[in-house]
């Protein structure tokens, strides 16, 4: 199990023992637990002095008497520093604690039980109907998909959901455009780029003629009012794109439980407006329907036009009662970047006011923004990198690595594919989610440092070492070889892994996974350089280091899936 938490469960008996009343539980000393920066210092460290208030005594006086009763086979001997009682664990005992829990365990290392029976809806990626799928929608994926990946993990049960924008006047401009200019076969062909061409011909041409504003609105007009020919071009034009970025979602790997977007709840707002006003929320303002939230800091909430039209909260605000009564969700998280802040604070903050206690449960999972090679994309401007031109891009550049690298390897197409694809999603999960990303390919597929081939390539390695370990796997391992500095290292970072997975899921941070697995292949790295894993005079140190290579396979493999990654076992 995790060594953290066995220490805390020992510390929270002990103080309890020694101090009368004291209520500290093992998740209060899990959250004050620290890695000291020095080894020299020990393993682990607790700070006491957030219980001398508590306790009535000095820090140094409280880490003695803790030292002193403190009766735990798994660590070597405690030391009191100041105001810090400090830890030495039993190394070859936690080596083989760890090591064999791991191997136990098969994939399910750092995974728990403890959503079961609970719900998590996820609302990610949420594509533009008629428009091509760019890098700018990469965080939103691969954030929510890692995501509902980490929720499952941990025995929730997820819902992952596609909001697609297939509502507006643009569809009815684009109808028109499509009914003027256009013919099916080339919209099949070119799929949603042919859409795109339709599109800004119909802007150029309505510049020239406004009439054409005229007529968009009213195929529009049509869709509302559900008219058949229009609705099956709508229809249309909806599949083709989502054939489309079908596509893209298929090279990253990535499924959706639901596709129902903003069209979907057309006919569901009428009861949440009526409920508003049934409540008195609802204010005229210059002919509109407004929530007002000034007292929280906060602008108006337009509601309803002027001219009755509903607007993008109305219908989250539909979506949020139809997943609440369809998933009886526990959380709703969205994640959509941090323009989008204010909307989600009103949204939530509506909800509130309507007195539904669910809202608690909803979260705007924020990120920032990505630009490519040094530059911001501008849609305006005309500098859109689109996403699968860019995944193919990373394909081909990782199968010219690998031409260079392994000629000889076998099936190069499918490791180029895994490999290039995985650098995409790993530069884009390695920072926090909030920060801004600015894509470049050196960086990216690189073997070197902080990048997703060298965790891939040490995953490779890790199986190579097995393929070539197969006569030592009925050897009886002697754990005695792991108590080096390098394999403790190593053994550290795997115990942590369950605590970075729950801390990855509370604060909603893929980052932290995927920053803990490079650790992990660094520190692993670092002891296959400095130790000799196979020794034929020592068959029961190999099978100890080899048990050890196993595990740190397991657990960069865990990682990388869980980040949205394949671990390719040859490279």
């Amino acid at each position: 199990m995790d060594m953290k938490q066995k220490i805390a469960e020992r510390i929270a008996q002990c103080a309890a023992k020694c101090y009368e009343g004291c209520a500290l539980t093992c998740a209060d000393v899990m959250q004050m637990i620290e890695i000291p920066p020095d080894k020299k210092m020990g393993d682990y460290a607790l700070p006491c002095f957030r219980l001398s208030k508590t306790m009535r005594k000095a820090p140094q006086m409280i880490a003695a008497s803790l030292a002193e009763k403190l009766c735990c086979p798994e660590i070597e001997r405690a030391e009191v520093v100041g105001g810090y009682l400090n830890f030495f664990l039993k190394r070859s005992s936690m080596a083989e604690v760890i090591v064999e829990a791991v191997l136990a365990k098969p994939g399910r290392w750092g995974g728990s039980d403890v959503g079961a029976g609970k719900t998590v809806c996820l609302d990610y990626s949420s594509i533009n109907i008629a428009k091509r799928f760019h890098i700018g929608h990469l965080s939103t994926t691969m954030i929510g998909h890692s995501l509902k990946r980490i929720y499952d993990f941990n025995g929730y049960k997820t819902v992952g959901i596609n909001h697609l924008g297939d509502w507006g006047s643009q569809f009815g401009k684009m109808v028109a455009a499509y009914k003027l200019w256009g013919n099916r076969e080339e919209v099949e062909k070119g799929g949603v780029q042919a859409m795109v061409d339709l599109y800004v011909k119909f802007h150029a041409e309505a510049e020239k003629d406004p009439s054409l504003d005229d007529l968009g609105r009213a195929w529009f007009k049509k869709i509302e009012d559900g008219d058949e020919e229009a609705m099956e071009i709508f229809s249309w034009f909806k599949a083709v794109t989502l054939k489309d970025t079908q596509r893209v979602y298929d090279l990253l790997g990535v499924e959706f439980d639901s596709y129902n977007g903003e069209a979907f709840y057309n006919d569901k707002m009428d009861p949440v407006v009526e409920e508003l006003q049934q409540k008195g929320l609802l204010v005229e303002s210059q002919g509109a329907k407004v929530v007002m939230l000034d007292e929280y800091n906060m602008p108006p909430a337009l509601v309803l036009r002027s001219d009755g039209a509903t607007l993008y909260i109305t219908r989250d605000l539909a979506a949020a009662f139809y997943r609440h009564n369809e998933y009886n969700f526990d959380k709703c998280l969205y994640i959509v970047a941090y323009q989008q802040n204010l909307h989600f604070k009103q949204l939530f903050k509506i909800l509130d006011l309507m007195g539904h206690e669910w809202h608690k449960g909803m979260e705007h999972v924020s990120f920032g923004m990505v630009s490519y090679e040094g530059r911001a994309l501008s849609t305006r401007e005309g500098y859109v990198v689109y996403l699968e031109d860019l995944l193919n891009k990373a394909i081909e550049k990782a199968r010219e690595i690998i031409e260079e690298k392994s000629p000889n390897l076998p099936n190069k197409d499918e490791v180029a594919r895994q490999v290039g694809v995985g650098a995409v999603v790993y530069f884009d999960l390695h920072n926090e989610r909030i920060k801004d990303i600015d894509f470049r390919w050196e960086r990216a597929l690189s073997f070197e440092g902080e990048t997703g081939p060298y965790v891939q390539y040490t995953h490779a390695r890790c199986c190579s070492v097995l393929r070539k370990a197969e006569a030592y796997k009925d050897a009886k391992p002697n754990y005695d070889v792991l108590c080096d500095d390098e394999a403790m290292d190593v053994l550290m970072l795997i115990s942590r892994f369950p605590e970075v997975v729950r801390k990855a899921m509370d604060a909603n941070e893929p980052s932290l996974i995927t920053r803990h697995t490079t650790s992990l292949a660094q520190a692993y790295n670092k002891y296959y350089f400095e130790h000799r894993i196979m020794e034929e005079s020592d068959p029961a140190g190999t099978a100890a280091r080899v048990n050890l290579t196993d595990a740190v396979r397991d657990v960069i493999k865990t990682g990388l899936y869980l980040i949205g990654v394949e671990a390719p076992e040859r490279m």
